[in-house]
């Protein structure tokens, strides 16, 4: 488990754009967001730097079909996550996917298929955004 002391300054202020945000943020919205850029990062590249070890210490998702990231909702944890999205608002709610990664390797094992990774994105419509429709 990671220490938030054992951070990068660039890692701890990615992290905590993400933290605060209410919904994922791509690299260049991270840039945007709550006066990174003063923070010292300037750059689209050193965000990704940041998310890459991120990712690896298990406090961030990337989020696939918004090609944006999420901090962990309860990071670290190597259990595999899915989420489920708003395709009106993008929020964005994470969710422990043990049982349907084992449902799906499994069904990829009976066709002898290698699986190297399983990413489960269910979108769709919140409540409040049905709602208002």
């Amino acid at each position: 488990m990671i220490d938030n002391s054992e951070l990068t300054k660039n890692q701890k202020v990615v992290l905590s754009a993400l933290t605060n945000s209410e919904k994922p943020l791509s690299a260049y919205e991270i840039l945007e967001f709550n006066h990174v850029r003063d923070k010292g990062i300037k750059a689209p590249l050193t965000v990704y730097r940041a998310l890459e070890k991120l990712i690896t210490f298990g406090l961030v998702h990337r989020i696939e079909s918004l090609n944006a990231f999420i901090a962990c909702d309860s990071a670290p944890h190597i259990e595999p996550a899915g989420f489920i999205i708003c395709n009106n608002c993008k929020n964005t709610t994470e969710l422990r996917i043990n049982d349907c990664e084992d449902h799906l390797t499994r069904g990829a094992r009976e066709i002898d298929f290698h699986v190297e990774k399983v990413r489960v994105e269910v979108t769709g419509q919140c409540d409040s955004c049905r709602k208002s429709a």
